[in-house]
Formats: structure tokens, sequence, C-alpha cells
């Protein structure tokens, strides 16, 4: 199942178009949830106090409409909602579970009726084990490409396999990014070391693991590029022609985004195409 936040904002709307392709490309169930946050009523009131109606009512009209336009979009799609109450990032969290991906838009409304924020969209693609897919607003021309950043650790595999699913399941082809800098320490001339060939072993890692992630995608076109430069400046310039971009996580953090690696939150507010963070 596939599960997408809706809180009656554009960007929200953008996301519940982009999860009904998904969801029918797949041929997977989809849910659409509309989180009611709860927090700025509940302010010095007891824990029990019940929410106006037309909170409630406003919920309703918003799943109403995302569902007909689930409908008019994609009309074969298995499409279910659910409104719930809460901190809408820990219950987009909790109901994420083991879905196939969590669905979220980049920013959501402001004031009472908010549901998906900017910080939502952070929390949720630091925190959640499943893929999140965060979508802007705009609408773009296809462009028939996924792109992937890739680096020379193994915790960018599910990231990789994610990528060449998409890609497979768009007929697209999948343009591997992997940016690469000079170390710090590499400007000392004492360095015992040859930078072309940490270079040449990183690219050759790199490549053997696309090679091993391809063997199940024998129809994919493969392109690789190795730019120099800072990988979140290379994965954005590249999301310009893409459908996607997938990124993994490697964030170490233990609050909020900062479970995101550096990577991820750049692509994330600065990359021109939705966003799949697929966390190892």
């Amino acid at each position: 199942m596939i599960i997408v936040g809706a809180d009656g904002s554009v960007t929200a709307r953008a996301a519940v178009e982009w999860a009904a392709g998904d969801a029918a490309r797949r041929h997977v169930p989809l849910r659409v949830v509309h989180v009611t946050d709860t927090s700025w009523y509940l302010v010095g009131k007891r824990s029990d106090a019940v929410l106006p109606d037309s909170v409630h009512k406003e919920g309703r009209r918003v799943l109403r409409e995302a569902e007909a336009l689930v409908r008019e979009r994609q009309p074969a799609a298995e499409v279910s909602t659910r409104e719930l109450t809460g901190t809408p990032a820990e219950v987009l969290r909790e109901q994420a579970g083991d879905t196939t991906e969590l669905v979220v838009g980049s920013r959501g409304l402001g004031g009472l009726s908010s549901a998906l924020l900017g910080s939502v969209s952070a929390h949720v693609a630091g925190h959640v084990s499943c893929p999140v897919v965060v979508v802007r607003a705009e609408h773009r021309p296809v462009h028939g490409e996924v792109v992937v950043g890739l680096d020379d650790s193994p915790e960018c595999e599910p990231a990789l396999a994610y990528a060449f699913e998409q890609a497979e399941l768009r007929g697209a082809s999948l343009r591997v990014v992997h940016a690469w800098q000079l170390p710090v320490h590499a400007y000392a001339p004492e360095a015992p070391y040859d930078l072309d060939e940490v270079r040449v072993a990183q690219h050759q890692a790199v490549r053997d693991r696309v090679t091993a992630a391809g063997q199940d995608h024998p129809r994919v076109t493969v392109v690789e590029e190795a730019p120099c430069a800072r990988p979140a400046d290379a994965l954005t310039a590249a999301s310009e022609q893409a459908d996607l971009l997938v990124v993994g996580s490697h964030g170490r953090g233990t609050l909020g985004a900062a479970l995101l690696g550096s990577v991820s939150r750049g692509v994330l507010h600065h990359a021109r195409c939705p966003v799949a963070v697929v966390r190892a």
C-alpha cells in the first residue's frame, strides 16, 4: 500500500496525483490520509476535549476532493481515505509502518487547517523506514529519466534498487550520479597515496554496484556520470531534466531532520523534481 498525506494545499494535491500514478504503476492500493493537527486546539484544554465539528467537516472535504482527484487521474486505482487527529508528523510516521512508500507535499497549508508543513516533510523523511517521496507543486513535462545519487558505501544500495524499480515501471532511463570531491587532506603534499587510484577505486565500487543491481532490470538503460562537484549540487543540477530524484540517507542524528544526511537535506530543499529518500 502507498500512503499519501492530504491537507488541501497545492503541494498536497500534487502529492496525491503523484501517489495515484505510482499506485497505478505498481498495482497496489492507495490510502489518502488527512491529519487534523490538534496541538493548537488542545493548548490549555483537557486532553479529552472534543474538536469542533467544523474541523472534522473540513477534513472530510479535503479527503473527498483528494479521492475525486485520484479517480479522475487514475480511474482504475484502488483508493481509500482516512481522517486522523494528532501531531501530523507523528501520525504519518505511525501510519507508514510496512507500507510500500509514503508520499507528502514539500510544504502544506499554514494556519489552523495545517496538516503537512515543511518541517513535517523533513521529519518523516528522516524517521520513516519506507521510502518517502516529497513532491513539489510545479507541473513539469515528462523527461523519461530517473536520477539516483550514489557513492561507494553499501548504505546506498536500497536507493539504487528503488531507482531501478522506478525507472523500469516508468519505461525511463536511469542516470547514476557519483559526485566526488578531493578530500581536505588531499592538499597536503606529503599525502602517502595516489589520488587518481583512490578515485578509480571509488568509481569501480560504484560501477560494480550498478552492474549487480541492474541484473534484475535488463530493460533499463543506464547512464553513469561522475562529476567533480558537491553531491547536492550535482544532483540538484541533474534534477532539472528528471522525473524523479532518488537519494539514500546516511544521517546519524537523533532528532528530526538530523536523521537526514547533508545531501538528502540539500536536494530536498533545492531539487526541481520529486525526491525519494530511501533509508538503508
